[in-house]
């Protein structure tokens, strides 16, 4: 899985990161019980997953600040 690029991210409607933001959520969820059971997954999905949700939720901060 490669790293979306941010001009990807800021293209971006409000409810597609919203949407993104939660599918993210949910596969971190995933991940995590996966390593807490001890079962196969790739230790860099929850690194990269990470990285996404950060860069998500920092466009719709600004997005933000800039409407007030």
């Amino acid at each position: 899985m490669a790293l979306p690029q941010y001009k990807k991210i800021v293209s971006l409607s409000e409810n597609e990161i919203y949407k993104a933001i939660i599918e993210i959520e949910k596969e971190l969820f995933r991940l995590r019980f996966k390593k807490s059971t001890r079962q196969a997954f790739k230790p860099h999905d929850i690194v990269h997953n990470k990285r996404r949700l950060a860069q998500l939720n920092t466009v719709l901060s600004l997005r933000f600040k800039d409407n007030n």
